[in-house]
């Protein structure tokens, strides 16, 4: 759990100004463990409306605070950015989407697999979904 001191100094790392607003996005997407969508995050922060949520993940995406995930199912997800470097991204990871719960869950210990490029391609980010029925879904 992330408390508000360590939201605030996530954010200004980010060179974010910690408004309470933006404290209280990254507290809901820090304490939800996994991407979230914006209804997700809009159903769990009852004090924000839809497009003020929508503007501080924007600046967050923007600023490399946020990855934006499209999971393949119902549209873009957002979860904290954890990387420890400002121009390198070392917080890849494989993302799996269940088609029966519709949630799309961290596998952090899974790397993004090495994709050799052609000559002159030069990646920035890469986006890894496997979809299938997550442990919780199959037990059922």
């Amino acid at each position: 759990m992330m408390d508000e001191k360590k939201c605030t100094e996530l954010l200004n790392r980010h060179h974010i100004k910690p408004t309470a607003n933006r404290i209280v996005v990254v507290k809901a997407l820090a304490s939800a463990g996994r991407p979230m969508s914006l209804s997700e995050l809009e159903y769990e922060i009852l004090t924000i409306d839809k497009s003020g949520i929508f503007r501080s993940l924007t600046l967050f995406r923007d600023l490399h605070l946020v990855h934006v995930i499209e999971d393949g199912g119902d549209g873009v997800r957002y979860e904290l950015c954890l990387s420890h470097h400002e121009d390198e991204d070392d917080d890849m990871h494989v993302h799996f989407y269940c088609e029966r719960c519709h949630k799309t869950f961290c596998l952090e210990d899974l790397p993004i697999p090495d994709v050799p490029l052609p000559e002159g391609y030069e990646m920035t980010t890469a986006n890894f979904v496997v979809k299938g029925i997550c442990p919780q879904c199959r037990d059922k």
